[in-house]
């Protein structure tokens, strides 16, 4: 339960900080653009901070690891949002930002659920493997 709070309040904070650069970035560039790039950048930090704090891995061990399935995570989020704001677009083309941002947070919250499953079984899994013990060659037990 511990584990699901601290990855909530990650993921608010997350959100957070990608509706921000999102509406930043929105301004400038088209909202495909605005997505994948505020979305990368809070990637990164989420994975990072849910595997200290969430997962309760520290140091190097694994981090590359971790980090492949924290951008496993986003190629999936980037679908997830990525196809809600072209479906806003289709339905309402003149949809204010208001309305892309009320999407792409509804959508955000599909694919934190999935990150969650994924990097809780992939984190957990990696953390695990690496507390088996190692059997030495020839040596039964």
């Amino acid at each position: 339960m511990q584990e699901a709070r601290r990855f909530v309040a990650i993921g608010i904070v997350s959100t957070l900080a990608y509706l921000v650069l999102y509406a930043l970035l929105r301004e400038v560039t088209s909202a495909p653009l605005a997505n994948a790039a505020a979305l990368l950048v809070t990637a990164v930090g989420n994975t990072a901070a849910n595997r200290r704090l969430t997962f309760g891995v520290r140091g190097r061990d694994g981090v590359a690891r971790d980090h492949l399935a924290g951008m496993l995570a986003f190629a999936i989020a980037l679908a997830i949002t990525t196809a809600s704001i072209g479906a806003l677009h289709l339905v309402a083309p003149r949809a204010g930002r208001t309305t892309e941002i009320a999407v792409l947070l509804a959508a955000n919250v599909v694919a934190t659920v999935v990150r969650f499953v994924l990097l809780r079984s992939w984190i957990s899994r990696s953390r695990n493997d690496s507390a088996q013990p190692v059997q030495a060659e020839g040596i039964d037990r």
